[in-house]
């Protein structure tokens, strides 16, 4: 097996200690997420990770606390045997950060779990339901030849699926994550099994196409497992062995890589991929010491197999921007030689303009990155760190635990498919917007170099010009809604998540009122940075729901215009008053004093620190900020300028 994946490579050894830290973790008394989490972020073994995840449960069931650990409650649905699998789940979300509680029903009751409304899945309301099943879970027929007949299994094949999933969703809601379908190994014509229709390749080949197809757009979720089969290798992954004595339905050497792969899609659910990329220069995107080398010294040329291998890194880091993901540099060196690849060197496929942040000098990497996530008004778990050099990887994990740190190979040949492998920007949606956000994160860097040039807040707002949009939920916006619901975590009063179809379902509810704001100003369009939900509650007042802002646009006074806003519809609908929640998390402490700030009053809190605040709308008037405000919540397409 190819111990790149087998073995987890990208992260680093287990400590030799790890027994001793686990058992001393068990008898602490104080919060242990922290702790678990950095226990949990190298690489385990079966056996590692099944002590560990006894260790969580332990900690759960005496309540200790995991605050800093985020709550997600899987079912997994199989028809094959998973104990072994359970455990491992748990122990590698807790490398994302995931305190997971798995709901595991009877052996390969798939259906009944799923179309059942009072089953042990459904009853115990969960946020995701993993269907992990094998080819041999699917009512298959071979029809050699016989395309027609083909296209009737695989439709039916389909149609079982869209049955699990249309179950789940009416009885309990769940986010359903479908796995793809490795095929088996044997074939019955060798290569034509690809080409003729009606053999066990070609039909699953087809489901896995299907399949796709109407998860698009669903809110639901793809585990492409047939993808990862394929990367080891599906005569690693399945193991007729193992099936035919245990109904293992794969190696049981891939555990703990599934288990991260599962960890990872949890997490992407929950907002927790990674933002940005922050690479070191010299031997990491190209070969030698620019410093030392000279520019025509360093190696990044093609026709040279180190030069090619480090071209590889950067072409790798460019289709990440375009994605979406922001970069940024990190090297000890001078400014002014660090930037000369960039700006003279005809090889370098990576530009100035490409990068969001430089930072080249000869601080410690640990305080750059730090002064890097505040450029970028991005938290430290954001940022992935690539760096040849050992000593600087285990100084930025010791400094900086948050920010993901791959290790790298000797060979640079094989950096950009560790990274790859790594799983840090896992996705589980895309938005329009996505294409656009490192220029959103790349044109705030240059808002922050504009405010300390400029004298003053005010004097810094005005010459923004910024512009302020506001309208209704709709299904255009709605996928950016949702990612902006599931993934922001700082700016966020209560840390509500929502599916796609209760999204869809508080666009069409008349006592609900939502908003999605746009913001744009002369560095540029900074797309969708706000949400809000508001819903009538019985005493006739408006409950903020769901307040959440992007932390890019953070003192610009934009909370204060969402407030004008909601005000005006809310006076317009006859509400005297508002309603806001604040729920603390371990990650969103910025927004404790919110309400205050706005003038809103406490009227209660809980033990669980917990607040509840009203504003009266009688006289009521929040700050207002220098932009211009277009709304098409009114009835006239408003456009005013405050």
């Amino acid at each position: 097996m190819n111990p790149l994946y087998s073995e987890l490579q990208w992260l680093p050894r287990a400590p030799l200690e790890f027994s001793s830290r686990l058992k001393a973790l068990t008898n602490s008394t104080g919060p242990l997420g922290r702790e678990l989490q950095a226990l949990a972020l190298s690489a385990l073994d079966l056996n590692q990770l099944t002590k560990l995840a006894k260790a969580i449960d332990k900690a759960r069931a005496e309540g200790k606390s995991l605050d800093s650990l985020t709550p997600f409650k899987l079912a997994v649905l199989s028809n094959s045997t998973i104990d072994m699998i359970l455990p491992a789940l748990v122990a590698s979300a807790a490398r994302y950060g995931i305190v997971l509680e798995v709901i595991q029903p009877s052996y390969d009751q798939v259906a009944q779990e799923a179309l059942t409304p009072d089953s042990k899945v459904n009853s115990s309301k969960p946020d995701a339901v993993l269907f992990a099943l094998d080819h041999r879970a699917l009512p298959l027929k071979l029809s050699l030849g016989d395309a027609e007949t083909a296209f009737a299994t695989v439709q039916v094949a389909i149609g079982y699926l869209q049955a699990l999933r249309d179950g789940i969703k009416a009885n309990s809601n769940a986010v359903c994550i479908f796995q793809s379908f490795a095929p088996p190994v044997e074939t019955l014509f060798g290569s034509f099994d690809r080409v003729l229709p009606g053999t066990t390749k070609d039909l699953i080949n087809k489901i896995n196409h299907e399949l796709t197809d109407f998860i698009l757009g669903s809110g639901d979720v793809l585990l492409d497992v047939a993808g990862l089969a394929e990367i080891v290798g599906t005569c690693d992954w399945h193991d007729p062995q193992l099936w035919n004595m245990a109904k293992f339905a794969f190696s049981d050497q891939l555990i703990p890589l599934y288990a991260d792969h599962v960890a990872r899609t949890i997490a992407a659910i929950r907002g927790k991929s990674r933002k940005a990329l922050i690479l070191d220069l010299d031997n990491t995107i190209w070969g030698g010491v620019i410093g030392d080398d000279g520019l025509d010294g360093i190696q990044i040329a093609q026709g040279d197999a180190r030069g090619e291998a480090h071209l590889a890194m950067q072409r790798l880091a460019l289709d990440l921007r375009a994605r979406g993901i922001v970069l940024a540099v990190c090297s000890k060196n001078s400014d002014e030689v660090a930037r000369k690849p960039f700006e003279q060197h005809p090889e370098m496929l990576l530009k100035l303009d490409h990068i969001a942040v430089f930072q080249a000098n000869w601080s410690d990497k640990a305080t750059n990155i730090q002064a890097i996530a505040e450029e970028l008004s991005l938290g430290l778990d954001a940022m992935v760190f690539l760096d040849d050099n050992p000593a600087e990887r285990g100084l930025v994990r010791k400094l900086l635990p948050q920010v993901a740190v791959p290790e790298l190979p000797e060979e640079p040949s094989y950096y950009a498919r560790t990274l790859a492998a790594a799983g840090y920007f896992e996705s589980v949606a895309f938005a329009s917007e996505d294409l656009k956000r490192a220029g959103f994160y790349q044109e705030n860097a240059k808002r922050a170099v504009l405010q300390k040039q400029v004298g003053g807040v005010d004097a810094y707002l005005a010459s923004l010009d910024m512009t302020i949009t506001f309208q209704p939920f709709d299904a255009i916006g709605r996928a950016r809604i949702m990612q902006l619901i599931n993934k922001s975590n700082q700016y966020n009063l209560t840390t509500r998540r929502y599916t796609d179809p209760e999204v869809a379902a508080a666009e069409d509810d008349p006592a609900v009122f939502t908003l999605q704001v746009r913001l744009a100003d002369i560095f540029g369009d900074n797309g969708m940075i706000s949400v809000v939900i508001c819903r009538l509650n019985g005493a006739g007042a408006w409950e903020i729901d769901t307040w959440l802002m992007s932390c890019r646009v953070l003192g610009r006074k934009v909370e204060h215009m969402v407030l004008r806003e909601i005000l005006e519809h809310a006076r317009a609908a006859g509400i005297k008053k508002l309603v806001g929640i604040y729920r603390p998390t371990d990650r969103n402490k910025l927004v404790i004093d919110h309400y205050a700030k706005l003038g809103f009053s406490k009227i209660e809190e809980e033990t669980s620190g917990l607040t509840r605040w009203e504003l009266l709308l009688e006289g009521a008037a929040p700050e207002s900020a220098p932009m211009k405000v277009i709304s098409s919540l009114i009835a006239s397409d408003l456009e005013r300028s405050i």
